[in-house]
């Protein structure tokens, strides 16, 4: 059984969430702040988290900073319909996908099931390479020349469709699918990516020469740079 942490201060949100992902198979646990969320998640190792940003105490992009130092579990932000801001910290932060209130509880089990199912799913290929870069898809570890580098399921997700083609020209709306089978979210979400995985693997990421903008269009892989 999946675990599932709600990490939400609205009491009436937090248990209709809780009851309904209960109703469909999940072990949930809940917290009110930040502070209590992180002390569960240290302790019970969830499969997912469903993250509010606006709480008393330790907001959920704190959360989400300090949560992100140590687990790459999937997270998904639940915000506040004009919340844009809240929306791209938070995956400039790490988060997997967000949902926004109020939101339909079919909407977001559909989301829940997509990033589970991801994890789950048995590994298609071994060792892939492109220049400098070389993705292990079984042991879900990316590396640039000697050096591991750290990414989070969705960046992982993405860096593996763009080694897999270098060179090809990816819609924002293929690299969308690469992230969930639903097709739910916004191309937002792959600008964002894209500008989290550039700072951790681009020589200057102001100045990106790996993964490339292809104006109009979407993204692709030059792994002839340096």
């Amino acid at each position: 059984m999946k675990s599932i942490l709600i990490v939400e201060d609205n009491a009436g949100v937090r248990d209709l969430v809780r009851e309904y992902l209960t109703e469909h198979g999940y072990h949930v646990r809940v917290a009110s702040d930040g502070h209590e969320g992180l002390l569960d998640a240290r302790h019970h190792r969830p499969d997912l988290v469903l993250l509010d940003v606006m709480m008393p105490g330790m907001d959920g992009l704190e959360f989400l900073r300090r949560f992100r130092a140590a687990e790459q579990v999937p997270v998904i932000f639940l915000t506040a319909r004009d919340a844009e801001l809240d929306k791209v910290l938070g995956l400039e932060l790490g988060a997997d996908d967000y949902v926004t209130k109020p939101f339909s509880m079919a909407e977001l089990l559909a989301r829940v099931r997509a990033h589970l199912r991801r994890g789950t799913e048995k590994p298609q290929g071994g060792v892939i390479r492109a220049g400098a870069l070389t993705v292990d898809v079984a042991a879900r570890t990316f590396h640039v020349g000697e050096q591991r580098v750290d990414l989070t399921r969705s960046e992982f997700e993405l860096m593996t469709a763009l080694v897999r083609a270098p060179g090809r020209v990816f819609t924002r709306s293929e690299l969308l699918e690469q992230l969930q089978e639903d097709h739910l979210g916004s191309e937002r979400t792959i600008d964002v990516h894209v500008r989290n995985l550039r700072a951790k693997v681009e020589q200057e990421p102001g100045k990106p020469r790996l993964i490339e903008t292809v104006f109009g269009v979407g993204y692709r892989l030059n792994a002839a740079a340096p």
